[in-house]
């Protein structure tokens, strides 16, 4: 490694090279340490190297699933029953306050709306302590630490997915539009898997200089939950109150969420490209956050 004579190029980031004809009696990767100034690392060697381990994220999440007994009849059936269970409260209150007007309609609005909402509810309390939790394996393993809050947003995924038919049968038995808008649904879904990884990323490394941030983000995720469009449609919020959902990242993709799966249409071009400006906005700003503090990891955990 040649010499660098400023003082800020002295760390280094780990660039994993491919194994070589002859060495794979070792069963090693070669690591090449190169320096570069204190910030963000070299983005292209970064990026090939994530993409090299990602396997390690896909079992990463593997392992987390197996520890909440995801592979279990009780831990899937209580996945499911949580949401829905929460859902049928929610209903019965809002109905209530609004004097027996809510149908059945509004109540796949709702139940499509949590099971969406807890998709980065999980991500977001999973990553959160992904890097303070690892520190044996950030200390003693070569690899991208980023990859420790994407498991995190894999296995929330991965606890998405079994919803999806139980709100389905809801969808028929409720009797709401089905046709080709509902194809609409699996760019919105990629969507939310953005905007998840980066929240996941971003509350990571905050985590690691703010250890309490764990206590307070339920409350904030309480808090977003309500000022999402899920416990009432998005047109139903007054005027005075529209700016809250022009600050909510959420709010976009749950607004073409419901026209898709609710109202059977279109959704709203706006719509979806607010909430690709914000997913890929803070996936952006999370990876450059977390790249450029990664090398404090091992020092602060």
């Amino acid at each position: 490694m040649s010499e660098v004579g400023s003082e800020d190029a002295v760390a280094a980031a780990h660039v994993a090279a491919p194994v070589r004809r002859g060495q794979e009696a070792f069963g090693a990767e070669r690591q090449v340490h190169e320096p570069h100034r204190v910030g963000l690392p070299p983005i292209g060697p970064y990026l090939r190297t994530l993409w090299q381990r990602r396997d390690f994220a896909f079992e990463l999440s593997r392992t987390n699933l197996r520890a909440q007994h995801f592979n279990t009849v009780f831990g899937q059936f209580w996945l499911l029953i949580n949401p829905l269970l929460l859902a049928l409260v929610y209903f019965v209150l809002v109905d209530i306050l609004r004097g027996g007007e809510r149908g059945s309609e509004f109540l796949a609005h709702l139940i499509a709306g949590l099971f969406a909402y807890y998709f980065v509810n999980t991500a977001l309390t999973t990553a959160v302590r992904s890097v303070t939790s690892g520190g044996k394996l950030i200390l003693n393993t070569a690899f991208p630490r980023v990859l420790l809050p994407l498991a995190a947003v894999i296995t929330a995924f991965k606890r998405f997915l079994p919803t999806l038919p139980i709100y389905f049968v809801i969808h028929l038995v409720i009797g709401l539009p089905v046709g080709v808008e509902l194809l609409w649904g699996i760019p919105i879904i990629g969507l939310l898997v953005v905007l998840a990884a980066g929240l996941s990323i971003a509350v990571s490394a905050l985590q690691v200089y703010f250890r309490d941030l764990k206590s307070f983000l339920p409350y904030g995720l309480r808090m977003w939950l309500y000022t999402s469009p899920i416990l009432y449609f998005a047109d139903e919020v007054p005027e005075r109150y529209e700016w809250i959902l022009l600050i909510n990242p959420l709010a976009p993709m749950l607004t073409a969420w419901s026209d898709v799966l609710i109202f059977g249409r279109q959704p709203d071009g706006t719509d979806l490209a607010i909430g690709a400006a914000w997913a890929f906005g803070l996936l952006l700003a999370g990876m450059a956050f977390f790249m450029s503090r990664e090398r404090e990891f091992a020092v602060r955990i």
